[in-house]
C-alpha cells in the first residue's frame, strides 16, 4: 500500500550536492548570464516569442500529440483545422503559448508569484484549460468518465489514478503533500543556488503527486519553466527546457525512463533517510541540468550573438554611406 503522508516525496531537496551537480548549477548560470545579455531586452523579446512556439512543439510532443509548428501559428492569428481533432490539438497549443506568454510577462513585470505555491500552480492549470472544449476535458478511465475542473484537485475517488507502474497518493490527500511540496519548494527561502538546483527535484515531485486529474506535465514543464525566471537562468526565455527534455541527450526516452528512476523507493540505509531514493534525485537532477546546459548551448549557437556582431562590424566597416557610430546602435 502506497504511503499516504506528505513525507512520502522526501527527500525533497539536495541538502548535500555532489561537486558535478554544483558545477553544473554554475556553468548553467554563467551561460544564461551571457545569452540573456548579448540581446537588447525588446529583441530578446521578439526572439522568445519564437521560442515560446518551439517550447509549445515540444511540450505537446511529449505528451504524444504533433502540432506542427505553422499549426500553432495558424492557431494563434485564428486560423482554426475544421477537423475537430487537428482543431483541439490547435487549440491546446494556442492556450500552452497564451499561458507561457503570461508567465513571461509577469516576470518582466516583477508580478510573478512563487512558481511552487499551489495558488500559481492551479492558476497555470486553469489558465491552460479555460477556454478547452469539453472533449478535452473529458477523462475517461476504464471504469469510469468524467470532466476535468480547470484548476481544481484531484478530490474524488473516481479521480484516483494509476501512472504506469506509479502510484500517486489518494484524491482525499493531495491538499495535503500540496501543502507539503509549497512549504518544501519555497523559494523565497532559498538562496540562487539552491533556487536552480530545486528546479529538477520540484519538477519530478510534482508529477509524482499528481495533483490534477490531467495536465500534470504541462503544469510542472511551465512551473518549471517560471521557476528558471526566478532562478535567475531564464534569459529572457531564449531557450526551452522542454525541447531538452522531449529531446533527452542521448535519447527521446530518456525523460520518461528518469522520471520512472527518480520514482525509486529508498535503496538502503546508505540512501538517504526520506521515502525516496537520494541517489536518484542525485542523478535524476545531474541529467536534468545537462539537458537545460544542452539547451542553452543550442540556443547560444542558433543565435550566433558573438559573430552578428563581427559582420555588423564588416557590413558598416564595407559601407560608404554608413558612419561607424551606427555600429553600437545595430
Amino acid at each position: 500500500m502506497a504511503i499516504e503522508t506528505p513525507d512520502r516525496i522526501e527527500p525533497a531537496l539536495l541538502n548535500d550536492a555532489p561537486v558535478d551537480i554544483m558545477d553544473a548549477i554554475a556553468e548553467l548560470a554563467a551561460k544564461t548570464a551571457a545569452l540573456g545579455k548579448a540581446l537588447h531586452p525588446k529583441t530578446a523579446s521578439n526572439l522568445a516569442d519564437l521560442v515560446r512556439i518551439m517550447n509549445t512543439y515540444y511540450s505537446n510532443l511529449i505528451e504524444g500529440h504533433h502540432t506542427r509548428p505553422r499549426d500553432i501559428e495558424r492557431a494563434l492569428s485564428g486560423q482554426l483545422d475544421p477537423d475537430q481533432k487537428r482543431r483541439d490539438l490547435q487549440l491546446e497549443a494556442k492556450a500552452h503559448v497564451r499561458v507561457q506568454a503570461e508567465v513571461d510577462r509577469q516576470f518582466r513585470e516583477g508580478t510573478l508569484p512563487d512558481p511552487t505555491s499551489s495558488e500559481f500552480l492551479r492558476f497555470l492549470h486553469h489558465e491552460f484549460y479555460r477556454d478547452a472544449p469539453e472533449s478535452m476535458l473529458i477523462i475517461k478511465a476504464e471504469d469510469r468518465q468524467f470532466v476535468m475542473q480547470p484548476g481544481e484537485w484531484r478530490s474524488l475517488p473516481e479521480h484516483d489514478v494509476q501512472v504506469g507502474q506509479h502510484l500517486p497518493p489518494s484524491s482525499y490527500r493531495v491538499p495535503d503533500f500540496m501543502r507539503h511540496f509549497e512549504i518544501r519548494y519555497r523559494q523565497q527561502e532559498l538562496g540562487p543556488g539552491s533556487r536552480i538546483l530545486s528546479i529538477p527535484a520540484a519538477h519530478h515531485r510534482l508529477n509524482y503527486i499528481h495533483p490534477f486529474p490531467d495536465g500534470n506535465g504541462r503544469v510542472s514543464r511551465l512551473m518549471s519553466h517560471a521557476m528558471a525566471h526566478g532562478a535567475g537562468i531564464g534569459a529572457h526565455g531564449l531557450w526551452s527546457i522542454s525541447r531538452g527534455l522531449a529531446r533527452g541527450i542521448e535519447s527521446r526516452s530518456e525523460y520518461k525512463s528518469m522520471m520512472d528512476y527518480a520514482d525509486t523507493p529508498r535503496m538502503n540505509d546508505l540512501d538517504g533517510r526520506g521515502n525516496l531514493s537520494l541517489r536518484a534525485l542525485k542523478e535524476f537532477s545531474l541529467w536534468f541540468l545537462r539537458v537545460c546546459l544542452d539547451q542553452v548551448a543550442f540556443m547560444s549557437g542558433l543565435f550566433e550573438i558573438e559573430g552578428l556582431a563581427e559582420r555588423f562590424k564588416k557590413y558598416v566597416a564595407q559601407s560608404r554611406k554608413l558612419k561607424p557610430e551606427l555600429i553600437s546602435l545595430l
